[in-house]
């Protein structure tokens, strides 16, 4: 099933004009403690939102988790959900992920809507299908495949982030750039996320959704072009992993930056990706996510969460890679020792 995007005008209005076409057994919100208080208000004066069953879960990725999940399960089974029930997530990609998966396994599925507060959440997590949660520290480890009815964006609700979750979800915006074009390249990284001019971004964070939704939709369940989306992903999940080992977390997208100057690296070495283009890039993210803090004793255990990644499916790790700016090559690998001359390189660029 597809997946309609919205681009609302209007988050109101468009939002009770989608509900009104569909048909259901009663109405369901999840929301965190974070947008219940924040985002909610944008969204209340819709009659049927007003009705419907409110879920409130703790905020924070750390709740990301079968707690919260089970939580949701029960609230829903308690107050009568059924097979034709409408579930409406309203938050960030933890809930987006979270709501997702209950949603998709409640009964073996009920629809739901995704309404992205974050531009992570817009850019990444809603778009796609991907539901999940956290499991013994390793990011997204259980889930499921299961595109939301309609995910309704926005950029109203980002108008309220701080820089560090601007930044977040525009490393994955960034990241799409690079699957797509040199010119969408540039002008990602012409953007000034100092002052940010709220309407351009709109139209930039819609170029990099329509770049996920055409691979999405060529490869629904990532057996193959997909994997193209996890560029940067094998290293950042492997760095976001180790941050909350060591107690000093770090956002989603910061990980992702740092992993994608790490693949782009992988991709000169291994596939002759231009080194210009791979400056440029590095030094983006050195100028906007500064460091991640880490040395040589740590390269085995992040080498030991990189085993984890779901895209394994041998002894050595998955990569998705550039052969330039645009062109893809999927299931690239790299033994230990050219996991640990990247780290080496990464260390050195940015003077650890």
């Amino acid at each position: 099933m597809k997946q309609q995007i919205i681009r609302c005008t209007n988050i109101e209005k468009d939002l009770a004009q989608f509900i009104s076409d569909l048909s259901y057994d009663g109405l369901f919100l999840l929301t965190d403690e974070n947008t219940h208080k924040l985002c909610l208000p944008l969204i209340e004066s819709v009659p049927e939102i007003r009705t419907a069953k409110q879920i409130i879960i703790p905020a924070g990725d750390e709740n990301k988790n079968i707690r919260s999940l089970s939580m949701v399960w029960e609230f829903l089974s308690q107050n009568g959900a059924n097979r034709k029930s409408l579930l409406i997530n309203l938050g960030g990609g933890m809930l987006t992920d979270l709501g997702g998966f209950a949603a998709a396994t409640f009964k073996r599925g009920i629809r739901f809507i995704n309404i992205p507060t974050t531009l992570l959440g817009a850019v990444d997590a809603a778009v796609g299908g991907k539901t999940g949660i956290n499991f013994k520290g390793l990011k997204n480890e259980i889930g499921a495949f299961a595109p939301a009815l309609a995910v309704l964006i926005d950029s109203n609700f980002f108008k309220t982030l701080d820089a560090t979750n601007l930044l977040s979800g525009y490393a994955e915006m960034l990241k799409h750039a690079l699957l797509n074009s040199e010119q969408e390249l540039n002008e990602i990284l012409r953007f000034d996320l100092e002052n940010p001019d709220y309407q351009k971004l709109n139209s930039l964070l819609f170029e990099s959704v329509l770049v996920k939704e055409r691979i999405v939709t060529k490869d629904p369940t990532e057996q193959g072009i997909r994997k193209a989306l996890n560029l940067g992903h094998t290293f950042g999940h492997a760095f976001e992993s180790f941050s909350y080992e060591i107690k000093r977390p770090v956002p989603h997208g910061y990980a992702v930056a740092w992993g994608t100057v790490c693949e782009l690296y992988l991709s000169l070495v291994k596939l002759g990706f231009d080194k210009d283009d791979w400056m440029k890039v590095a030094r983006f993210v050195k100028a906007h996510y500064g460091v991640f803090a880490f040395d040589c004793t740590h390269y085995q255990r992040l080498y030991e969460l990189m085993q984890h990644d779901k895209k394994n499916e041998t002894t050595t790790i998955n990569f998705s890679l550039l052969k330039k700016i645009g062109e893809i090559e999927i299931n690239q690998t790299a033994n230990q020792q050219e996991i640990d001359e990247t780290l080496d390189f990464f260390r050195e660029y940015f003077g650890l």
